[in-house]
């Protein structure tokens, strides 16, 4: 198996055109073409992940954060960072990161916090906009079934809980195929009209390539017309943070007891109890604060998050109960879900759980 394998699997989990814009994912370090030895999966890449990843004869590291997210002028080993790369180099270990690609994934970061506080119901907290794309084709409507069923099978056409969502439109359609083409139907220098149906349908940007692929290999005209649209809707299978409900109300101080549990916080930051049950619990893993408005608009009890600063605990407004319980906290599960994954994935290889300590926050 080369890196390449590796990484097209992880990108049926999160493939990298689900990242926010200004982030710094896929393969950092390597060449994708290398064989791999084992893969080690982290929350950091550090120097003594990377020595661990020598020790263990893995020469793949699977990162959540990127440890290259600047641009880097220099490599002279002056900081962390250019040590990590200088030590990767060295060794011939390539480094992939997937951060906030597996952040806005349905079954990524903010889905294992959901599984680890038993949250049913689940939905996406933010919805990513400009995801949904749409394509409209011609076709001769007795290729009309085989083309559709072929755009199903490379991905389009679901929305939501359903598959296989199209719309077509019967016409008549016509061309003149003029010298040197071939045509499927009608001859050269003639206008040659046909009997047409218009499909219409809607998939996920990022099987877009999949999609045009089997367009154009199942559709019989020379000449493919076809328009492609970027869509307004909001995509709800692709977002930032999750909400979902609890199986039975709690207390607010027995919900943080709760959340401490299974969470494995020592300490929460908070603000004001507000008096009332924990039922319906809004979480977005790593620095969170930008949707707190949004987790007020879903009707969260409680917002479980990261990186508050002073000022924002008051965007609580009595509506909402605020938790930080640390950056590294929310996301230390992480490196368990992807371990999990590829377990499943790639059978009988060598996929390690780092066991290096990466969070830099002590607690006194």
């Amino acid at each position: 198996m080369i890196i390449k394998q590796v990484i097209d699997t992880l990108e049926e989990l999160a493939p990298l055109n689900y990242a926010e814009d200004f982030d710094n994912v896929g393969l950092l370090v390597g060449n994708a073409n290398n064989k791999v030895s084992g893969i080690l999966v982290t929350l950091d890449t550090l120097e003594n992940v990377v020595e661990e990843a020598i020790a263990k004869k893995c020469n793949l590291i699977v990162s959540f954060h990127p440890i290259i997210f600047g641009g880097l002028k220099k490599i002279t080993g002056s900081n962390y960072v250019q040590r990590v790369v200088i030590k990767a180099i060295k060794h011939d270990i390539a480094i992939y990161s997937m951060h906030t690609a597996l952040d806005n994934s349905d079954k990524g970061v903010n889905a294992k916090i959901c599984e680890v506080l038993g949250l049913q119901n689940t939905s996406i907290l933010i919805p990513q906009t400009g995801t949904i794309r749409k394509l409209t084709t011609y076709v001769p409507k007795e290729n009309a079934d085989a083309l559709r069923t072929a755009l199903f099978h490379a991905g389009a056409g679901n929305i939501g809980n359903y598959s296989n969502c199209s719309f077509t439109v019967d016409g008549t359609g016509s061309y003149q195929a003029n010298a040197g083409a071939n045509p499927y139907l009608g001859k050269i220098g003639e206008t040659h009209y046909e009997d047409e149906s218009q499909i219409s349908i809607t998939y996920c940007r990022a099987n877009e390539q999949k999609i045009l692929k089997a367009l154009f290999n199942n559709h019989p005209y020379e000449e493919v017309a076809y328009e492609l649209q970027t869509l307004e809707n909001k995509n709800q299978n692709i977002g930032m943070g999750m909400v979902g409900i609890l199986e039975k109300p709690m207390d607010e101080e027995e919900f943080f007891g709760f959340l401490k549990e299974k969470m494995h916080v020592s300490c929460i930051r908070h603000s004001d109890f507000l008096g009332k049950k924990i039922k319906k619990v809004a979480v977005l893993g790593g620095s969170g604060s930008f949707a707190i408005s949004a987790a007020i608009a879903a009707n969260a009890d409680v917002f479980v998050t990261s990186d508050l600063k002073y000022h924002q605990f008051y965007e609580a407004e009595d509506k909402i109960l605020l938790a930080d319980i640390g950056h590294y906290e929310t996301e230390q599960f992480t490196k368990n879900l992807l371990v999990d994954y590829l377990t499943k994935k790639i059978p009988n290889f060598a996929v390690s759980l780092s066991e290096s300590k990466t969070n830099p926050i002590k607690y006194f």
